[in-house]
C-alpha cells in the first residue's frame, strides 16, 4: 500500500490508530503495525495512534479510552491492527477496522498464556461476533475467520507488504554449503509453545543421526510457558535472545536457510522476510506456508523428523542451497505485488468507494475464497 497523490474528491477520514500494543520488542504482528499501518501509507486521511507506556494504560485504551473516543467523534473510524478492541467498542461496530493476524486465540486456547486465555481471547471473539469490517493477511488466515465471524461481516484480504527488515538484500545468497560441512539452520520467534521448537530441535537432531552436522541457531526472546530445552539446552543450540535487526542481519548472512515448525501461524512473517536475501525456507506442508512459500520452500512433516531430515538431506544433495536465492527472492516479489494490490484496495475502502471489494478475489466469501 503506497501513498500517491491525493485525489481531491476522496473522503479524508479521521483514523484512530490503536498502537496500545507496541513496546519495546519489535516482532511480526509490531512490524505490520508500523508498517502496513504507518501514517504516511494512510495518508491523506489523519492518522490519531493511541499508545499505551504500560499493560494498565493499554487496558485502560482498549476498554475506556477508545470506546469513549468512538462516542464523542461520531465521524472516525478505529482501526485495530494488533490486540482485538476491548468490547465496549461495539458502540461503533460499523466504524471499527479490524485486522486479523490468526485465530489462535480462539482455535489453540491450550497453547495460550493465561493472560491471553482470561483477557484476550474473549475480547477476540467477541469483536469477531459484532466487527463488520474484517481484514486478514493470508487466504489462510481468511478461511478460518469466516468460520469464526458473523455471517453479515465482510472478510477482506489485506496481506502486508514484506520489506527488507533485515537488510539482506545484497547479499548473493545463503551462505556457501559443501558437503561434509556444518548445516547452520536459523529459526526466528519468541520461544512460545506455538513456535513447537522441540520438532526443530528434533529435526536438527535428526540431521546429525543422518550423517549430516548441524547447529541450530535461536533468535527470540524467551516468552511464556515452560522449555525444557532452556534447562538442558543440547550442544548443537546455540541461543541469542532478541537481536535488532542490523544483528539479525550478520547472523542470517553466516546460515544456510531459515526452519520454521511453528503450528497455527497466519503468515510466518520471518520466513518471507529472509526471502530478500536469498534464504531458503524450510517449513510445515500446512495450507498457510503453501499460499506464502508457493514452491520456493521445502515444506516438510515436523511430527516426523527423520523423514524430514532426510528430505533435507535430499535437498542439499540435489543443489537446492544453488537454487534458493532465485527461488525465494522471486516469491517475496511475487508476495508483495498481490499487497500491492491490497493495500491498493484498502485505499479504495477508506476513501469511501463502494466498489472497493467488488472483485471476487478480494474478499473470503464463506466455503473459501470466492
Amino acid at each position: 500500500m503506497t501513498a500517491g497523490k491525493a485525489d481531491p474528491d476522496m473522503v479524508r477520514r479521521r483514523i484512530y490508530l490503536d498502537q496500545t500494543h507496541l513496546r519495546a520488542h519489535v516482532t511480526g504482528i509490531e512490524r505490520v503495525t508500523l508498517d502496513l499501518f504507518a501514517p504516511d501509507r494512510l495518508a491523506p486521511h489523519t492518522v490519531r495512534p493511541v499508545t499505551a507506556g504500560s499493560l494498565p494504560d493499554m487496558i485502560a485504551a482498549q476498554h475506556v479510552g477508545l470506546p469513549a473516543r468512538a462516542l464523542l467523534d461520531r465521524d472516525a473510524l478505529f482501526l485495530f491492527p494488533g490486540f482485538p478492541p476491548g468490547p465496549l467498542c461495539a458502540v461503533a461496530a460499523a466504524r471499527c477496522l479490524l485486522y486479523v493476524h490468526d485465530t489462535f486465540l480462539l482455535t489453540r486456547k491450550a497453547d495460550l498464556s493465561l493472560r491471553s486465555r482470561i483477557y484476550m481471547s474473549p475480547s477476540f471473539a467477541l469483536a469477531l461476533r459484532w466487527c463488520p469490517n474484517l481484514f486478514v493477511n493470508s487466504r489462510t488466515t481468511g478461511a478460518a475467520v469466516r468460520g469464526l465471524c458473523a455471517a453479515r461481516a465482510r472478510v477482506a484480504l489485506l496481506r502486508p507488504p514484506v520489506r527488507d527488515a533485515f537488510g539482506l538484500g545484497d547479499l548473493p545468497g545463503p551462505a556457501a554449503y559443501g558437503p561434509g560441512g556444518t548445516l547452520r539452520l536459523l529459526a526466528i520467534g519468541t520461544i512460545e509453545p506455538r513456535k513447537n521448537y522441540p520438532a526443530t530441535l528434533a529435526l536438527t537432531a535428526a540431521l546429525i543421526r543422518a550423517g549430516i552436522p548441524a547447529e541450530l541457531h535461536l533468535v527470540g526472546r524467551v516468552g511464556w510457558g515452560r522449555h525444557a530445552f532452556l534447562e538442558a539446552p543440547p550442544p548443537f543450540l546455540h541461543r541469542h535472545g532478541y537481536l535488532a535487526d542490523a544483528e539479525l542481519r550478520a547472523l542470517a548472512g553466516s546460515c544456510h536457510l531459515l526452519v520454521s515448525t511453528s503450528m497455527a501461524e497466519g503468515l510466518g512473517l520471518p520466513l518471507l522476510e529472509v526471502q530478500h536475501g536469498g534464504l531458503p525456507v524450510v517449513a510445515p506442508d500446512d495450507p498457510v506456508f503453501r499460499e506464502v512459500l508457493g514452491t520456493s520452500g521445502l515444506l516438510i512433516r515436523p511430527e516426523d523428523p527423520d523423514g524430514a531430515a532426510r528430505a533435507v538431506g535430499a535437498w542439499l544433495r540435489e543443489g537446492g542451497p544453488a537454487r534458493a536465492a532465485a527461488a525465494s527472492r522471486a516469491n517475496v516479489a511475487r508476495w508483495n505485488a498481490t499487497a500491492a494490490e491490497d493495500g491498493r484496495r484498502f485505499q479504495q475502502f477508506l476513501a469511501g468507494d463502494p466498489a472497493a471489494y467488488a472483485a471476487p478475489e478480494s474478499i473470503v466469501a464463506r466455503g473459501g475464497i470466492a
